[in-house]
């Protein structure tokens, strides 16, 4: 397996949560990092995910709905991770138009981009686990059947099929990793639009209490995101990931009252429980028990931190630079 050193590595959605870290991976390794990114509110993106290396990095502040943007900085690359996402649940059910034209129309423009001018690149696409929908059977595998229940998952699992079909007709370098609950520094934490970990982590880190909804018995698989950037790489850098999909999740399930609890005593505030408000409960997938597998198998990657050690880092990460995130 090769490694970075020396590649020229395109991020889109790369002043997000997930792309940001990739590029500071990614520069530890000697890679040469462009980061692609709008900047839209709704998406997350944040200047700050790249304080102290920004200089280092090239930023172009344009939309994947530009195919004459996304091409002109497709050329000449040899890695694309595609982190660009309308990545809100709750606002993909208000504003379904723009969830639709970001998650497919964006994602075919940067696949286009690529068949016509760098057909060679190497193509790894963030999926989610919530394109599966409810459990039918448990584990949750690649091969489990997918009935999403809100309109981003549902744009998430056609963007996904896009980038398969064009590994598959065009012989193109394409590879799907799916995330599920990642948490961890320079995540959004002013909104529960992005997730109720983080959100969570941002009230836990104000003092605030954290409204857990019922019970809080679903179960759910949360990933670092340190671990979730290393199996974004590995897919990178590893030829048995092409045209493949992967879920990269933790070994370990836990409900979120546990997780609340787990972030209340590392972090912050106090635990309540309240009634499920109804847009969220229509969308509420229940239980989320994923296997890990395949990458495990195939690419030999493996979660190395814990949940708690992970809110200690993500803890150390914001308190000094809270201001910036809120």
């Amino acid at each position: 397996m090769s490694d970075l050193k020396n590649k020229k590595v395109l991020i889109t959605g790369g002043l997000g949560f997930i792309g940001s870290n990739i590029a500071l991976r990614c520069l530890e390794e000697g890679a040469e990092v462009t980061v692609y990114d709008c900047l839209d509110p709704r998406s997350g993106g944040n200047m700050y995910n790249l304080h102290g290396i920004e200089e280092s990095v090239r930023i172009v502040v344009n939309d994947i709905r530009s195919m004459e943007g996304i091409s002109s900085c497709i050329r000449g690359q040899d890695i694309l991770f595609n982190c660009a996402a309308y990545t809100s649940h709750p606002n993909s059910m208000r504003e379904p138009l723009i969830d639709i034209d970001v998650n497919c129309k964006g994602t075919i423009n940067i696949l286009e981009s690529a068949r016509r001018f760098n057909p060679e690149i190497k193509f790894i696409h963030v999926g989610t686990s919530t394109q599966t929908g409810k459990m039918c059977c448990s584990p949750v595998d690649e091969k489990h059947p997918e009935f999403p229940l809100d309109i981003y998952s549902a744009n998430k699992t056609a963007s996904e099929k896009y980038v398969l079909i064009y590994g598959s007709a065009y012989k193109m370098r394409t590879t799907v990793v799916r995330l599920a609950n990642v948490f961890g520094p320079r995540s959004n934490i002013k909104t529960p639009d992005f997730g109720f970990m983080n959100y969570f982590i941002g009230l836990a880190l104000q003092g605030k209490p954290l409204t857990v909804y019922g019970e809080g018995s679903q179960l759910r698989n949360i990933t670092y995101v340190r671990d979730c950037v290393e199996a974004l790489v590995a897919a990178a850098l590893n030829p048995a990931a092409e045209r493949e999909v992967f879920f990269a999740v933790g070994d370990t399930q836990y409900s979120v009252a546990e997780i609340a609890a787990g972030i209340a005593e590392n972090v912050g505030g106090q635990v309540q429980f309240v009634e499920w408000p109804r847009e969220r409960f229509t969308i509420d997938i229940g239980d989320a028990v994923i296997s890990n597998e395949k990458i495990k198998r195939s690419l030999g990657w493996s979660p190395r931190v814990s949940m708690t050690e992970g809110l200690v880092k993500t803890r150390e990460y914001f308190t000094p630079v809270l201001k910036k995130y809120l």
